[in-house]
């Protein structure tokens, strides 16, 4: 299978109108195609750039990419899989938030192909009128079918005005960009093709929707930083191999299919050997993506230290605290964890042990000797008088 055929295949989950992609593909005319992120958080996972990695293929197969900030958006909030109304940002938030996500983004973006808009610098100037217009064109009883709507109606929920209208302003961007295709995951789907009807009521350009799969966390339940299950692409090349060896079985094909640049016609070979070596490419696939090979090498070879060998890791950190010192400032100040509570879960869990043995106590004193934190962290703590 061709590149060109893998835009409308490799990582996507539905495209609609089927017939109206392939003929405009089929021109030999650059298409124009964006895709929206409202950054929200500042943290990318690998799920993030299933959509990021689609656009760049798009781009290097020289088509006109836009990648569109949410900076008005953003301040709405998506409801989209929520089951109550998503928390609003201010400019400055989104800004801030913008300057972490396009670094992490350039890791997967090409910006020099790509073009940067924010949709603040239309939406922002739409008069009541405009507003009034665009809303003209949708009933009620339509945008009420999106699901967490219904679902929330049915549970006796409020559903708040400004976000009836989100799918509104989402599909204006589309219809202002005037584009062949927007570009988003499967949760997006009713927002883009609100973006189809405003196109025709505006007298723009067919547009068909390219929705790409969304991936589960490691656990197979959906990636969230709440069930810690995220793999993120500024985690370190051993925390990043070691959480992508912990991923269900049954997810492998859709990594690899989603995460990696593996040639699909190799995917079957690898998933026929055994889990541990499929799983071994993707680790090292994933960690060569963000970090290179050098790193891969070594987190692998790490990796097998500890979890085939049983042996401690070359490279923990050290430190030295003072006798007295609570073993839970420790481990956060050294960012084994990333909270009190956090540390506070796992040590009820028995998930930190000292020289193998799982902490009882959540206040327990740092002592001598090498602390496993969870299946992947360790460090050394040596007392100081």
């Amino acid at each position: 299978m061709s590149n060109s055929d893998e835009l409308l295949t490799r990582a996507v989950a539905k495209v609609i109108p089927e017939d109206l992609a392939k003929k405009k593909l089929k021109s030999g005319k650059p298409i124009r195609i964006y895709n929206g992120v409202d950054p929200t958080g500042s943290k990318l996972h690998i799920g993030h750039t299933v959509p990021l990695r689609k656009l760049q293929a798009f781009a290097d197969a020289g088509h006109e990419v836009i990648f569109l900030i949410g900076s008005f958006t953003a301040m709405i909030g998506d409801p989209s899989g929520r089951d109550e109304m998503r928390s609003a940002l201010t400019k400055e938030q989104v800004e801030e938030n913008f300057k972490n996500y396009k670094k992490q983004a350039g890791k997967v973006l090409d910006f020099k192909k790509i073009k940067v808009v924010y949709n603040h610098e239309w939406l922002d100037k739409l008069t009541p009128a405009e507003i009034l217009r665009m809303s003209s064109c949708f009933t009620k009883q339509q945008i009420e079918q999106r699901d967490m709507f219904k679902r929330r109606e049915e549970e006796g929920k409020p559903i708040f005005v400004n976000e009836l209208l989100y799918p509104l302003f989402q599909g204006y961007d589309s219809a202002h960009l005037d584009v062949d295709c927007e570009l988003g995951a499967t949760d997006q789907e009713f927002n883009m093709l609100v973006g189809r009807t405003l196109h025709k009521a505006y007298g723009k350009r067919e547009k068909f929707v390219l929705m790409v799969k969304l991936i589960e966390g490691t656990d197979g339940r959906k990636m969230s930083k709440t069930y810690d299950n995220c793999i993120y692409i500024d985690d370190e090349p051993n925390d990043m191999f070691g959480k992508v060896m912990s991923v269900n079985d049954d997810l492998m094909g859709d990594y690899f299919e989603c995460c990696t640049d593996v040639p699909m016609n190799e995917l079957q070979s690898i998933l026929r050997s055994s889990p541990r070596e499929a799983k071994a490419r993707l680790a090292y696939e994933i960690v060569t993506l963000y970090h290179g090979e050098k790193a891969a090498t070594k987190a692998a070879e790490a990796f097998d230290k500890v979890f085939k060998d049983k042996e401690n890791p070359d490279d923990m950190p050290e430190v030295k605290v003072k006798k007295g010192t609570a073993l839970i400032d420790v481990l956060v100040e050294n960012k084994l964890v990333t909270s009190k509570s956090e540390t506070r879960r796992l040590i009820e869990q028995g998930g930190v042990k000292l020289n193998d043995k799982a902490i009882g106590s959540i206040k327990a004193e740092a002592e001598e000797g090498i602390y496993k934190v969870g299946k992947r962290k360790f460090i050394q703590i040596k007392i100081i008088i």
